[in-house]
Formats: structure tokens, sequence, C-alpha cells
């Protein structure tokens, strides 16, 4: 039968060699002093956007780890607004109870930081991922801990494959006591660490019906904003955890076993933080060409409809830009969406795309 890590007679202790793992942190500190520092060579509005695309790009991979796919457009003009950050051309967007829930989350874990986790606080959280007491087409306990049985499973029904079964229900208050009072302890693990271990460790107790996966990364970005003492994220560790998904699961049902190999897990989560620092300084670059971008066009006198628009196309606009897709996202007439395009490409700021088609589209110069 197999045992899992919480079995074992030394269990919850999370005890392990750091040593192997201080190559690591240096290269993380590195990472982040050099984005740091190319950061304070930029105005504000460049970092505020890195800020709002870090945040929005947290919300919204956290959710589609858990196969939960949120839109984009809403997720970042809802941040906006909340962190108070203007950006030429955002259209706000109404968004959704199950999404305001999660930038709700993401939020209070980053700007809230010193603040500290209790269970009413992560009961405030899963309320707000389940606003409706319903996941999919499932009843659950919202807003308190699970009072069933709960596995990670995968399969078709009949050649089900369990990966992972969470202690009994009637261990989870106890043991989430434990983890909280561990949480907010300084046992002098380094914070980087720890906020590895924090994550993991919550997974194991999975003390939720549903939503451990989000809450979890969640509280791992608060040990995060705690260990660098800033409410301003400048990366995701959520985008990078989705861009190595298979691999995550892997490590952490690796961690779930008996021999509880928390050093694995460690080493692994610190490296996809520094891949998720990495790949900020990469998103900083653009980040830095936007601004320049919509500086240039701040004596244009561009109307709302035009600065939307060229705000998606900036950000990354998926498929080809029509007349057509222009009158259906600014809700306008396809008359008014040629002018719009017109008036840009007399500017200098659009052209025809040279592709061909049945349809002519147009591209950013």
């Amino acid at each position: 039968m197999q045992k899992y890590i919480y079995e074992r007679a030394s269990w919850p202790d999370m005890a392990f060699d750091e040593a192997p793992l201080h190559d690591l942190i240096n290269r993380l500190h590195h990472a982040q002093g050099r984005l740091l520092g190319k950061l304070d060579a930029l105005g504000f509005d460049v970092q505020n956007e890195l800020v709002l695309n870090a945040v929005s790009d947290e919300v919204v991979n956290s959710s589609e780890i858990e196969g939960e796919k949120l839109n984009r457009s809403s997720v970042r003009s809802s941040v906006a607004k909340r962190l108070g950050l203007e950006t030429a051309g955002l259209k706000i967007v109404q968004s959704d109870r199950y999404t305001e829930g999660a930038i709700s989350i993401t939020l209070d874990a980053t700007q809230n930081y010193l603040l500290p986790i209790t269970d009413k606080r992560l009961f405030g959280w899963h309320s707000a991922l389940f606003p409706t007491g319903w996941s999919g087409s499932g009843r659950i306990t919202a807003g308190a801990y699970r009072i069933g049985e709960i596995s990670i499973v995968s399969g078709t029904i009949g050649n089900e494959k369990t990966h992972y079964k969470a202690p009994p229900p009637e261990r989870v208050p106890g043991e989430m006591k434990t983890y909280l009072a561990w949480l907010e302890t300084d046992q002098g693990v380094n914070p980087y660490i720890k906020a590895g271990v924090a994550h993991l460790w919550f997974e194991l107790i999975h003390p939720f019906d549903d939503g451990n996966g989000r809450i979890g990364r969640a509280i791992a970005d608060l040990l995060l904003a705690r260990a660098e003492n800033s409410q301003k994220r400048y990366y995701s560790l959520s985008s990078q955890l989705m861009s190595e998904r298979k691999a995550y699961y892997e490590e952490l049902q690796a961690a779930s076993g008996y021999s509880g190999d928390v050093g694995r897990w460690a080493a692994w989560f610190l490296g996809c933080l520094l891949r998720a620092v990495v790949a900020s300084e990469e998103k900083l670059e653009a980040a830095k060409r936007k601004a320049v971008f919509f500086e240039r066009l701040r004596s244009e006198n561009l109307n709302s409809r035009q600065l939307s628009m060229l705000n998606r196309l900036t950000d990354g606009f998926e498929g080809k830009l029509t007349t057509a897709k222009w009158a259906k996202i600014c809700k306008c007439s396809h008359d008014t969406a040629l002018r719009d395009i017109e008036s840009l490409m007399k500017k200098g700021v659009l052209r025809r795309s040279i592709e061909g088609g049945r349809s002519t589209s147009y591209e950013l110069v």
C-alpha cells in the first residue's frame, strides 16, 4: 500500500539541507538585482506597465493551471483600476464574480503581505473563489475546511490512477494550525525557500474541497512579497509554473511520497522562480517599447477606440486585425471602424498586412 509524506513519523518536519541550494539563491538574487537595476533607469510608466502585466499574468495563469480560462482584458482593466494605474487606452471591461474573486486573492496576498495568514483570511480567499458555493456542477464547502476525503486522480472511469490521497478531514484543522503557526514564525529559513516549502506543505494538506492550487500559489506570492518587502511585483511565478506545468505536477507528486524529499522540491521551485525573474527581464523590454510607442502618440489626439485597439495590438493581438474585428470589439459600425483604421494609417501607425487573404488585414508599423 502506497504511503505518503504525512504518514512518516517525522511529519510535519520539513527539515532538509539548505547548503546545495545556496548557488540557486545567489543566482536568484543576482537576477533580481539586474532586473531592479534596469527598472531604476526607467520611468514610472514602464514600471507600472510591468506591474500591471505581472499581476494580470499571475491571476490569469494561476487559474489556467487549474483549467479555468479568464478573459485577460477583463483582468487587466480590473487590476489597473484597483491599483490606480493609468495606461493609455486601456478599456474598462466588466468582469464576473469569479474573476473578481481571483483578482482579490492575488492583490490581497501581494498588497497586504505583512498581515498574518489566518484561518479567517484563507476562508475569505476560498469564499471569493467560490462565491456561489459551487465548483462546476458540484456543491462544495466554501469558506471552510473540507469535511470529506480528497484524492488527486487521473484517467478514465474504471482506469483511475491515484497520485495522492490527502490527510483525512478530521486531521485538517490540526494540520492547518501547525502550518499557520510555522508560516508566522521565523525559523531562520531563507525566505525564498520558505515560500516554496509553504506552497508544497499547503498542497500536501489540501485543506479545501477545491481551489487548493490557486490558494497555495497565493500563499507563495505573499511570502515572496515578504522576502522582497515590496508590494510591487515585476514577475509572475504562476506564468512560469504554467509554462512548466507538467514538471510542476511531477515535482509536487515526487515530494508527496513517503521518502519526503523536500530538498528536491525546494531546488526545483527556486529554479522555476529564477526562470520567472529572467523572463520578466524580457517582458521589461516589451513594456519599454510600448511606453515609447504611446508617448510618441500622445500629441495625435486619438479617440478611445483607437487607443483601446492599439493597447490590444501592443499586448499581442490574436489573429489578424480586420475592419470587421475592429467594429465588433469596439462596438461600432463598419464605416466608423474603417475611418479609425484609415486615420491611423495616415499617421503612420498602421499599415496593410503584406499577407494576402479574403479580407484586408492591418498591422502595427
